[in-house]
């Protein structure tokens, strides 16, 4: 079976090595051309694609063509909007991207989102994939809103998963807070998953085919992101990051159950 993943990145460059691995034919895109070779060289059929809000590579027909399977993994990329500038920037580049698929061979896909979409609040709530969604921040809201687009689209079965923080062996977020005082919300709960459970709930999805489903997709381990990242900077061997104490604590705890029980699934990476 042929796979294309679009966005050969942190998570879909190991992904595609893995599903290789399983049998699957992948092809990936990049937007560096620097990649290309990188990707060819582990047998990963390499694209150069850039998505825009009003254009598409040339290639993006021969990207999704004979494959029956989408995996679309590219950030939002929407930290520095504000509500002063704006813009639909992530949900008009997949609404720019579906009229492609329509007409493509491929009949599934699954969508990386994130847990961004459920609101964090100063009562903690423990949310699921039934709870009703109200996100804080502008990437949140922009892919709560693709994430409609695609499930909505009958030309093709969509699954999506939310994934919680990324961490891996070489990304963990304690480094970029290592040192930073004034941290908020210490009592929070942390709703992280390691790099190598995304690509094994990925894979049995693929494997199960398990379609027309969204699960959240997180470790089930919740310390307090003040408990969390002091340990984590002494084991790594950096500077604490000093929180500020004595305000609201807004966050959530994010439950895998679902996937858990749907998928039989069970967590490699407990000790993040």
């Amino acid at each position: 079976m042929k796979v294309s993943i679009l966005g050969c990145g942190w998570l879909g460059f190991p992904l595609a090595k893995k599903l290789i691995d399983n049998g699957f034919e992948v092809k990936g895109s990049t937007t560096s051309e620097n990649k290309l070779a990188v990707l060819k060289s582990n047998k990963i059929a390499p694209y150069l694609l850039e998505l825009s809000e009003t254009k598409i590579s040339k290639s993006i027909t021969d990207f999704l063509n004979d494959s029956e399977i989408l995996i679309i993994d590219i950030p939002p990329g929407l930290r520095k909007i504000t509500e002063t500038t704006y813009e639909k920037t992530f949900v008009n580049k997949i609404k720019n991207l579906i009229p492609f698929i329509e007409n493509s061979t491929v009949k599934k896909v699954l969508f990386i989102s994130s847990t961004s979409v459920y609101a964090e609040t100063a009562t903690i709530p423990t949310v699921n994939e039934k709870t009703v969604l109200n996100p804080n921040t502008e990437s949140g809201k922009q892919l709560m809103e693709v994430e409609n687009l695609l499930r909505n689209n009958y030309n093709f079965q969509t699954t999506i998963i939310r994934f919680g923080g990324l961490i891996g062996e070489d990304r963990n977020i304690v480094k970029m807070l290592t040192g930073k005082t004034n941290v908020a919300n210490p009592e929070a709960p942390i709703n992280l998953i390691h790099q190598e459970d995304c690509i094994e709930i990925i894979c049995e999805i693929l494997k199960q085919n398990c379609w027309n489903e969204t699960f959240n997709a997180v470790a089930p381990i919740h310390p307090t992101r003040k408990k969390y990242y002091t340990e984590k900077a002494k084991q790594l061997h950096l500077i604490a990051p000093i929180f500020t104490e004595n305000e609201t604590n807004f966050g959530k705890i994010v439950s895998s159950e679902k996937l858990e029980t749907i998928l039989d699934y069970r967590f490699r990476k407990l000790d993040l």
